[in-house]
C-alpha cells in the first residue's frame, strides 16, 4: 500500500465517476473577458454552480486555473469573491489571472454562496457530521468535488488540458492537498494557509477548520509528511510573518524541499497578517506563468 493509499484510509476520498452533464446558464461581458456561469454534476444527485471567466481575444487554447476561494466566517460569499463580484478586491485572483490571458474556474465550496443551507456555520458543521458519523470525512467530499471542477475546466474547448490551482486561506489549504490526490496540477499556489495540526491544537488555538477535521490523521503525520505526496507538482508556498494560518510556513518547506527532485517547491515569506497583497499575488502569478506560459 503507498503511503497516498494510507493517507486516504483517514481521508475517504473517492472521485465520483458521474458524466458531468454540464451547461452554460448564463454569459455575461466582464470587458476583456466573459463571466460565464455554469452548472455541471459533481455527484449523480448533486448538481453545482462555478464562474468560469473566458478571455474573449484568444488566440490560441491556454492553460485554465482553477481558483478556491476563502472562507473567512462568511458562508454566504464563495465563488463570487475570485471572480471579483463580491467581497475583497484583493482576493479577485479569477478575476486578474483572466486578465492576463488565463481561463479560470472558480466553484462554490460545500456550505458556501449557493450551496449554503441558509443558516451559517450551522450549515458547515452539518455537512461534517453528517460525513463523520457514516466514516467519511469532509475533506474527501471537498476533495472529490474539487476533481469534479477540474474535470471541466479540462473539458473547456478553449482549454490547452493543463492545469493550475491557486488559493487563500481555505483555498491556501486546499492549493496544499490537491496535487497530493490530483497529479494533472501542473503548478499550485498556497496563501496563506499552510499551518500544520499540531500548531493548529496547541495553546494557540489556531483551531481545525472542519473541512480538515479528519479522525486519527496524526496517526498518519501532519503536513510535512502530507505535503510532499504531492510532489509531481510544482508548489508556491506564499507565506507572512503575522499570520496565525502561515503557522510554520518556514519549518514546513525545510521539511519537505528534499522531496521536490523534478519539481519546484518555494516558499515566498512576506510581512503583515491575513492577507493576499498585490505583490503577494504578482508573485504567486509569476510563478503560475513560469509553468504554464501564454504562448
Amino acid at each position: 500500500m503507498t503511503e497516498t493509499e494510507k493517507l486516504n484510509q483517514k481521508v475517504q476520498y473517492t472521485k465520483n465517476e458521474c458524466p458531468l452533464n454540464a451547461e452554460v446558464v448564463s454569459k455575461v461581458d466582464g470587458g476583456s473577458y466573459w463571466i460565464e456561469k455554469v452548472a455541471f454534476n459533481v455527484e449523480a444527485d448533486e448538481r453545482i454552480s462555478a464562474f468560469v471567466l473566458v478571455p474573449k481575444e484568444l488566440k490560441s487554447t491556454v492553460p485554465a486555473i482553477y481558483c478556491f476561494h476563502q472562507h473567512g466566517g462568511d458562508w454566504k460569499i464563495g465563488k463570487s469573491e475570485p471572480a471579483g463580484l463580491l467581497g475583497n478586491p484583493d482576493l479577485a485572483y479569477a478575476k486578474e489571472l483572466t486578465e492576463r490571458g488565463y481561463i479560470t474556474i472558480t466553484p462554490d465550496a460545500l456550505a458556501f454562496e449557493e450551496r449554503n443551507l441558509g443558516n451559517d456555520a450551522d450549515g458547515n458543521y452539518f455537512e461534517m457530521v453528517k460525513r463523520l458519523v457514516s466514516g467519511k470525512t469532509l475533506l474527501g467530499k471537498t476533495i472529490s468535488d474539487t476533481a469534479k471542477g477540474i474535470d471541466y475546466a479540462l473539458s473547456r474547448e478553449e482549454c490547452d488540458g493543463q492545469i493550475g490551482f491557486i488559493g487563500h486561506s481555505y483555498g491556501g489549504r486546499m492549493a496544499l492537498w490537491m496535487p497530493v490526490f490530483d497529479n494533472r496540477i501542473k503548478v499550485s499556489v498556497s496563501n496563506c494557509g499552510c499551518v500544520n495540526y499540531e500548531d493548529s491544537i496547541d495553546e494557540r488555538r489556531i483551531g481545525v477548520q472542519m473541512e480538515f477535521t479528519v479522525p486519527g490523521i496524526l496517526d498518519f503525520g501532519d503536513m510535512d509528511k502530507i505535503v510532499p505526496l504531492g510532489n509531481k507538482t510544482n508548489l508556491l508556498i506564499s507565506a507572512t510573518k503575522e499570520d496565525k494560518y502561515s503557522t510554520g510556513a518556514e519549518e514546513l518547506y525545510k521539511n519537505i524541499k528534499d522531496n521536490y527532485v523534478n519539481t519546484e517547491i518555494r516558499l515566498s515569506m512576506f510581512e503583515g497578517g491575513h492577507i493576499f497583497t498585490g505583490e503577494m499575488r504578482d508573485n504567486a502569478y509569476s510563478f503560475i506563468t513560469k509553468y504554464l506560459p501564454i504562448l
